[in-house]
């Protein structure tokens, strides 16, 4: 039944809406007669013309020199084999969408219906006028080496099967890394290879460019060990070969004093004796997906002085094709090189390895749920979301190709390069993906206070099956198994409580007695506190209160301002807080912005703003971002003497008289936050010159909700809130109306929001599987 759901979670995502993941958007103004009469006739025959005088001007008046081809003829998907073009399509499109999110490359997916290599090449090289570059996906071997190389030769635009070629730079770059750690050689170490398909002859090619010896390597395939009187090998092959008075050794044979086992091949073919039998200080690359060769786990149970990586997100040192493919070809598009050579792909394993070197972010460390991660046996390559691989990656190779002169175009300040590479996505782009990340290395308990709301009881299954949290549902139980059993979720797993129910009557009592105690002398009394703890809010808030669960997320079926009342009761605020304040996060192609106050506070005096502009920015550095603070007026530094006008440069002060460290300026008109020549024109002293903004602060209420709604909805932008701000546990507080997507990125809040609240081992997490909850 769970498998069934998940298969079809997975074919609503890709069936809801616009069928698809991908859309054509228009990047010039097309809404007058004179836009289309310069979109298309008669204006558009200018560029035309000045592209058949020149046709390097292709890359000026069109979109080819951002442009990528994903190609594909369906004969080898992910793990399914040959399943043809069309059933391929939806992969092709997901390697579009990393291609994007990743790099800021457009592109279109294309499915050939062609098995012959001879005719794919030639449908291919026709359709070179078009694109900027072709990433060849998903192509069976031995057809892909043909097909590569002979589109290599015949075109003048960078070509890469990622396939063979990602694997072996995001590899050769954690070899290198790993190899300085054990203090070996790569002209002295023997290598063994588990798997002669597309991967792994790229991969091992590599490492002998590297400085790996021939005679240093022995290869399996399916068939057994490479060997010279085997008459299925190529000419590559040939060179791997071992004499054939050794063919009949076996992988274990191979594995004594190994110093490197790399496997692309299957799971669980490698032992613990396998591993105990290699050379000192040995490195094992495990990377078939989803089981290894063998795992993490076993793997360092049998050698402590393992270095290990594998293909999995849930272990260290993942090799990832994501670290390679966008970047090499941002890079490659940048000089319009005619080629991806030898040069540019090493030059990327070295930038990758360098990189591994350089101090963290924070963003990256709070992804990873880590205080410091730093070079060493568990880190020797990059994390999938580190901002600044875009910066690094793409400059190495754009260098690379300008060095070995197959680049078109030249770049010549290497400073600003990066900088516009930086802007194409924003350094904090990636804020959602490293919240999700960090949620899922230490899920939280989690009450979904409204679960007989259809939209809650979905987000509560996609949070468990997505290793979010543990959801514990409150309501009706009879309504929550009839709307699950109505709309197919699995519930069977998740603990519900109803609240109004004898089962729980001494809790309710417990409950009671503790609210009494807290708000006795603020009009409560013991019949009423009774009768609150039949209230799923006030029941879930208790919970939390008492440290059963972690986290509480409540609503979407109340008004905002009914559910913050029993939070104030209940919870109360944090240390040295005296209001709470609402926060929501707007993702933008500039990066994350954050907003507040547009949920709480109606008309904040100045000391309140400037408590609501510390709070928010704290929480942006929770997030891992350096806050730079823009207080918003209708005024710019004093040019209107009115008075919300001067309570926000009374606000302003206070912030810096109390965090003189903090980046923030106001009042400031929101033109000016965002318009850096614009200030820095008219007001060069302001704090905010050079700086990119990423928070707002509203002056009231109105101004933070009003500008939200116009922001989220105008711009179709995604975001997640509000945020509660304040609270002294982890509370979460849904709108009206919250859809299902929303449910989930503020259930990743709440885990969040627990994480740094209330810090605990996973041994500290687990115990709360005993809790009485799970044993109604």
């Amino acid at each position: 039944m769970q498998n069934e759901l998940k298969k079809q979670q997975a074919l609503e995502y890709h069936a809801k809406g616009r069928p698809g993941k991908v859309e054509v958007v228009p990047t010039k103004e097309a809404k007058t007669q004179r836009d289309l009469s310069l979109a298309y006739s008669p204006g558009v025959a200018e560029p035309c013309m000045e592209i058949y005088r020149n046709p390097e001007d292709v890359y000026k008046y069109t979109a080819k020199g951002n442009l990528v081809a994903v190609i594909s003829n369906g004969t080898a998907v992910l793990g399914l084999g040959n399943i043809g073009p069309e059933a391929g399509k939806p992969v092709m499109e997901g390697k579009g969408v990393l291609f994007k999110i990743f790099a800021d490359i457009d592109v279109f997916d294309i499915e050939i219906n062609e098995t012959d290599p001879v005719k794919f090449c030639q449908i291919v090289k026709a359709l070179e006028p078009t694109f900027g570059g072709i990433n060849l996906e998903d192509i069976k071997a031995p057809e892909c080496f043909y097909i590569e190389q002979t589109l290599k030769k015949e075109m003048k635009i960078p070509i890469m099967h990622d396939d063979q070629h990602g694997t072996a730079i995001i590899s050769a770059a954690a070899l290198l890394n790993a190899l300085e750690i054990q203090q070996k050689e790569i002209a002295k170490i023997k290598i063994v290879i588990n798997g002669a398909g597309a991967a792994g002859m790229s991969l091992i090619q590599l490492y002998i460019a590297l400085g790996a010896q021939y005679h240093n390597v022995t290869m399996f395939d399916k068939d057994g060990v490479l060997h010279s009187d085997r008459t299925d090998l190529d000419e590559v092959k040939q060179k791997f070969a071992v004499d054939p008075s050794l063919a009949s050794i076996t992988l274990a044979d191979a594995m004594k004093d190994a110093d490197v086992f790399v496997g692309v091949s299957v799971g669980n073919v490698v032992t613990q004796e396998m591993v105990k039998s290699m050379a000192e200080r040995p490195i094992i690359f495990a990377m078939a997906n989803p089981n290894p060769e063998i795992t993490y786990d076993l793997a360092i149970d049998a050698r402590q002085d393992l270095i290990m990586a594998t293909g999995r997100t849930d272990y260290p040192n993942q090799v990832n094709n994501v670290l390679g493919f966008p970047y090499i070809f941002r890079g490659a598009l940048d000089v319009r090189a005619t080629t991806i050579n030898e040069e540019m792909k090493l030059a990327a394993v070295h930038a990758l390895a360098e990189l591994t070197k350089q101090p963290v972010p924070d963003l990256v460390n709070l992804a990873y749920n880590e205080k410091n991660i730093t070079f060493g046996p568990t880190y020797i390559i990059p994390k999938p979301l580190d901002p600044r691989l875009l910066a690094t990656v793409a400059p190495a190779v754009a260098k690379a190709a300008m060095e070995s002169g197959v680049a078109r175009k030249e770049i010549t300040d290497w400073e600003a390069y990066k900088l516009e590479l930086n802007k194409r996505l924003g350094l904090d782009n990636q804020l959602l993906r490293v919240i999700g990340q960090k949620a899922r290395k230490d899920p939280r308990h989690v009450v979904f206070a409204d679960a007989e709301n259809l939209k809650v009881l979905k987000a509560a299954r996609i949070c468990l099956d997505e290793g979010i949290c543990y959801p514990i549902l409150l309501g009706d139980e009879k309504n929550i198994r009839d709307l699950a059993e109505k709309n197919v979720i699995v519930i069977n797993d998740i603990p519900i409580i109803d609240p109004k129910s004898d089962a729980v009557q001494a809790k309710r009592n417990e409950y009671a007695e503790i609210f009494f105690n807290k708000n006795g002398r603020k009009g409560y009394n013991i019949y009423e506190a009774n009768r609150l703890m039949k209230d799923r809010t006030h029941f879930g808030l208790m919970m939390v209160e008492t440290d059963e669960v972690d986290a509480i997320l409540t609503g979407p079926s109340k008004d905002y301002p009914q559910l913050i009342k029993p939070v104030i009761n209940i919870v109360g605020t944090e240390k040295d807080v005296k209001k709470y304040a609402g926060m929501y996060i707007i993702e933008t192609k500039r990066g994350p912005i954050f907003l507040a106050d547009a949920t709480i506070n109606y008309n904040p005096t100045a000391d309140e703003l400037a408590d609501i502009t510390l709070l928010v920015a704290n929480e942006v550095k929770n997030f891992g971002i350096k806050p730079k603070v823009a207080m918003l007026s209708y005024s710019n530094f004093g040019s209107s003497k009115g008075t919300e006008a001067k309570l926000v440069a009374k606000a302003r002060n206070i912030v810096k008289e109390r965090q003189p460290d903090l980046i923030v300026d106001g009042d400031i008109q929101g033109i000016m936050a965002f318009n850096n020549e614009l200030l820095k024109e008219n007001y060069p002293f302001s704090e905010l010159i050079d700086q990119n903004v990423n928070t707002l602060v509203f002056p009231n209420l109105a101004a933070g909700n009003i500008a939200y709604n116009l922001l989220k909805e105008l711009g179709n932008m995604d975001s997640i809130g509000p945020v509660l701000l304040g609270s002294k546990k982890a509370v979460q507080v849904l709108q009206l109306g919250s859809q299902i997507r929303q449910i989930v990125n503020m259930a990743l809040i709440a885990v969040l929001d627990a994480q740094m609240k209330n810090p605990k081992t996973k041994s500290e997490c687990e115990y709360r599987k005993n809790s009485w909850y799970y044993k109604q």
